[in-house]
């Protein structure tokens, strides 16, 4: 589903909107409750590690599928990344290649991933862990980008990322709310939950621990380099993802001076326009232009104005972060499920 999200989706109590497309919402649930329980799911011979959301929009799942491949490697593990490529042309089963690929063809989640490990774009998730098995790069663990409503790859273990400062919004099934199917039906293909938990958000972590019979962690989003040169600088921020007051806040929480945040569609493609008029209105107000990582690489190999945009804007990169007991749980959860393989 195309993701435009309205804003009341995260009011906690249903508005008008919500109450009229509530009948839709409940059959967009059940026929994915259908859809996943009547299918057939294909057993890879490598171990599936799934990062999902319960809702639509970001969450903090690509940072999250990062954190893992990384800690997979350090503990000798050769991870590989599965990821449908959203925003990308290509239905693969694809290998990326950071070095030419572009995200029009293979998506901005896929390049990010692929500067770590290997990474391979499939919309069909069998065919992607066939893929994977046959190689050519090693691998002894599948980490699959997004897929936890999806049918079609039994997984070993299923991770939920939820956006700490967000929630479940209304806690109503799309398009009534931000839900992706009922919440309930998702608890149950949920091992473990992730908050990404804003500081001084933490209702819904103590929510989902009451309603949850399984771990609860929390985590957090920080930087991933030094950020001296965004004290006191004067920025105009923008982005085009799932989440973009958590970048904005975060920006201003780390010093910048953000005189204006310009908020375009989740994993949207500038146009030449968009570009010249950001570029304007940067040069017009003496601020310099700060982006994520997902939006910038979305202009590698353009030209005209977005390549003036892409040499002109600053990348903030960014990680997700664990307390070490938090840390120490999820890597337990993790050698448990890669020991039943």
């Amino acid at each position: 589903m195309p993701l435009n999200e309205p804003s009341w989706w995260y009011r906690e109590a249903p508005n008008a909107a919500a109450r009229i497309l509530q009948p839709l919402g409940s059959v967009y649930g059940w026929a994915v409750r259908a859809r996943y329980y009547r299918g057939q799911a294909h057993r890879a011979r490598l171990p599936v590690i799934c990062v999902g959301n319960f809702t639509a929009g970001g969450t903090g799942k690509t940072p999250l599928t990062l954190y893992l491949c990384e800690k997979l490697k350090l503990a000798g593990h050769a991870p590989v990344a599965l990821t449908r490529g959203y925003g990308g042309r290509l239905p693969g089963p694809y290998w990326v290649n950071p070095r030419i690929d572009r995200a029009g063809d293979v998506g901005d989640e896929a390049l990010l991933l692929a500067r770590l490990v290997p990474t391979l774009v499939a919309r069909n998730r069998r065919l992607g862990s066939q893929a994977i098995e046959r190689g050519p790069n090693p691998a002894t663990v599948i980490v699959m980008d997004d897929g936890l409503q999806n049918p079609t790859l039994a997984k070993d273990l299923s991770i939920a990322v939820v956006d700490g400062g967000r929630g479940i919004g209304n806690g109503r099934v799309m398009p009534a709310g931000p839900l992706r199917a009922t919440l309930d039906m998702q608890l149950e293909l949920t091992d473990c939950v992730v908050v990404n938990e804003p500081t001084g958000h933490a209702q819904i972590t103590d929510w989902l621990r009451h309603r949850f019979t399984g771990p609860v962690l929390r985590a957090n989003t920080v930087p991933a380099s030094a950020v001296d040169w965004l004290a006191g600088s004067k920025v105009l921020a923008w982005a085009g993802i799932g989440a973009p007051e958590r970048f904005f806040a975060l920006l201003k929480g780390l010093g910048a001076d953000v005189i204006e945040a310009v908020t375009f569609a989740d994993h949207q493609q500038l146009s030449q326009d968009q570009a010249q008029a950001l570029l304007q209105a940067a040069q017009a107000r003496g601020a310099m232009l700060v982006t994520t990582e997902k939006d910038w690489v979305r202009l590698v190999g353009a030209a005209g104005s977005l390549a003036q945009l892409s040499q002109r804007s600053r990348a903030l990169p960014v990680r997700i972060e664990f307390a070490t007991a938090e840390a120490e749980r999820l890597a337990a959860l993790i050698d448990l499920a890669l020991s039943r393989r």
